[in-house]
């Protein structure tokens, strides 16, 4: 049985005007669903495995959906997405990138990695 309060969705980004602009467009198309940010693929893994600060958390209590930037600091969004991916407690997460990145080879690693979408940041 999971929490009600559970959250919804986790954005993962470290720039506060990327940031807001997420919020603001989840707010304008009026979404409701319980947010959670971590700023940082360190605190997006600790939140999502229930360690640290989150260790009070479920690991069933998954969140719905995580917005996760590539470029973090201290565990970059290539990292975070492969372990989350690779855990069976967590790999149906659905995981999109919004990135400022349009390489090649990170839309190709990521799709490798189990993304279910990446999008492009304007």
């Amino acid at each position: 049985m999971t929490d009600s309060n559970a959250v919804e969705i986790l954005i993962v980004e470290d720039n506060p005007d990327d940031l807001d602009m997420t919020l603001r467009a989840l707010r304008k198309a009026t979404v409701s669903n319980r947010i959670h940010v971590a700023r940082d693929g360190a605190e997006a893994l600790e939140f999502v495995f229930c360690e640290g600060p989150h260790d009070k958390r479920k690991i069933e209590d998954t969140p719905k959906v995580i917005l996760l930037d590539l470029k973090l600091p201290k565990i970059d969004g290539f990292e975070v997405l492969k372990r989350i991916k690779s855990d069976s407690r967590t790999k149906s997460i659905p995981i999109v990138v919004l990135t400022s990145s349009k390489e090649q080879r990170d839309v190709v690693e990521s799709y490798d990695l189990q993304v279910n979408s990446y999008i492009v940041k304007p």
